[in-house]
């Protein structure tokens, strides 16, 4: 087993399994790390706070305690510690909630020695690296994170400060929502705000490529592997080595496929149709799905197993209809960039042409909104997006209740007056003078609610 090409560090073993702590010690050592190990939590604990661990190699069950609450009481007493949690096979789902509180990586027994060679690799370099690109990630790295989510809701708002938070992690993402609504923008926004933004970002979609070929696709063949095979191909999983691969509608994978894609993401290594050996990569992992994959688990059409590694970190993505302030931003931005793109001097949107867009549905989120606004472009004879450049399904859209949507949305009486004063202001055609009339109050009201400058 090849030795590491970091410096040393100090790791600790919690197991009160005597031969498999000498094991796991036996391991790191032949490493070149120090490494020793204890029985219970509070022996753990002891060592934690003198301050000579680096990392922690713990079992999730002890005599004394319950390995998540020692997790988390490790991530508050030094952040700096490193953890790697291992778990009886058939606890995955603990395993994930470790990953959770703040553990680097999981493993489930019984544990290859060069599996755990290889986490302990991984880990020790993480520990490493984490200091040496905190400040260089800075606002520069929260930008490029966030570059193409567009929007101002409060769900927004929610998934980009996810985001800032994990996309620097190793761990595994499962990105939910329904078709169109931007799945591949917040996995690409993780990719760009890693360390990993300099590798390759490869994107396969599970439901357009057929079965029979999926498999080759992802792990590639070596000559002569079948008919066809007439030179060796890469594999999607190899072509993402040091990057980011996003598997998006992983919930149309067939079974045979989902356990092989476990065991890539378990063993990190994959092995092309056709070969004698597997061939280690170093790929994060983002999923997409617009299917609801617990329920597709609990109905034995997707594996539990393989959901629980996918959703260590779960990024929930609201239809478009269900955060509307976010659509007239959208669809600025994606006027600005058709109208560019078509060298065509459009200002922007038109009072009426704004409405249009609020009340109708949205039934293709994000995507179908953008089809629109690069159809208006093209149609557009003017400086300003009309109704008639717009396509005829959204002059079928009724006008939405505005009261009623406030209270599904739980609005504040802020964001309802608001929401008011811009509706009286499009009855007045944009007049700040007559709307402010009919409202009882004065232009500079409406201006300040509105946000805009004198």
């Amino acid at each position: 087993m090849p030795s590491p090409s970091h410096d040393p560090v100090d790791i600790l073993v919690v197991e009160d399994d005597g031969p498999l702590a000498e094991l796991f010690v036996g391991i790191a050592s032949s490493r070149g790390h120090r490494a020793g190990s204890v029985g219970t939590l509070a022996e753990a604990r002891a060592r934690v706070e003198a301050g000579d661990v680096d990392l922690v190699l713990t079992d999730m069950r002890l005599p004394d305690g319950d390995g998540l609450d020692f997790i988390a009481w490790m991530r508050k007493a030094d952040p700096r510690v490193v953890i790697v949690a291992v778990t009886a096979f058939g606890s995955i789902e603990r395993a994930v909630l470790a990953v959770r509180q703040g553990a680097y990586d999981f493993l489930t027994k019984p544990v290859e020695p060069a599996v755990l060679a290889v986490a302990l690799d991984r880990a020790i370099e993480a520990r490493r690296l984490r200091g040496e690109v905190e400040a260089l990630r800075g606002a520069l790295a929260t930008e490029t994170a966030l570059r193409g989510i567009v929007g101002k809701s409060r769900a927004l708002a929610d998934i980009t400060s996810l985001v800032r938070r994990v996309a620097d992690s190793p761990a595994t993402v499962l990105v939910t929502g329904p078709s169109g609504s931007g799945k591949e923008l917040v996995a690409r926004a993780l990719h760009e705000g890693s360390r990993r933004k300099d590798g390759p970002f490869v994107a396969v979609n599970a439901a357009a490529i057929p079965e029979t070929l999926l498999e080759s696709e992802l792990f590639g063949f070596k000559k002569g592997a079948f008919t066809d095979a007439r030179a060796d191909k890469k594999g999607l999983f190899v072509e993402a080595h040091g990057g980011t691969l996003f598997l998006d509608e992983i919930g149309d994978l067939p079974l045979v496929l989902q356990a092989k894609i476990l065991r890539a993401l378990e063993e990190r290594e994959v092995r092309p149709l056709g070969a004698t050996r597997s061939v280690p990569v170093d790929v994060r992992v983002v999923a997409a799905t617009n299917h609801d994959l617990r329920k597709a688990a609990k109905e034995g059409r997707f594996r539990e197993d393989l959901f629980y590694r996918l959703a260590v970190i779960e990024i929930a993505i609201p239809p478009l209809r269900d955060r509307p302030e976010d659509i007239l931003p959208l669809a600025e931005h994606f006027l600005r960039r058709a109208a560019s793109r078509a060298g065509r001097p459009i200002q922007g949107l038109s009072g009426a042409a704004a409405r249009l867009l609020l009340a109708y549905g949205w039934p293709g989120n994000v995507r179908e909104l953008e089809n629109a606004i690069e159809r208006a472009v093209a149609l557009s004879q003017g400086e300003w997006v009309s109704p008639d450049d717009l396509p005829p399904t959204l002059e079928k859209a009724e006008e939405p209740d505005l009261f009623a949507s406030a209270a599904e949305r739980m609005m504040t009486l802020e964001e309802v007056e608001r929401a008011y004063v811009r509706h009286v202001l499009e009855r007045f055609g944009g007049n700040k003078v007559r709307a402010a009339a009919a409202l009882g109050i004065n232009r500079r009201t409406i201006q300040r609610w509105l946000g805009e400058e004198e």
